[in-house]
């Protein structure tokens, strides 16, 4: 709802600029949309060798 109320008052400051965001937006999503993808991998690779890495301790402290 902020994000509406911030392009309301663009539109209403410089309705050039805030056509402008409303067309851009979209493209701009799909061009970081891999990067995000990508991101969302390597957390998960992480997330694996830290389980790996901490298996023995946790083994450990279950005896």
């Amino acid at each position: 709802m902020i994000k509406f109320l911030l392009w309301c008052i663009l539109f209403v400051l410089c309705w050039p600029l805030a056509l402008a965001a409303l067309v851009l937006y979209p493209l701009v999503w799909l061009l970081l949309l891999p990067f995000r993808i990508f991101g969302i991998a390597v957390q998960g690779v992480l997330e694996i060798v830290a389980a790996i890495l901490f298996l023995p301790a946790r083994l450990l402290r279950a005896i």
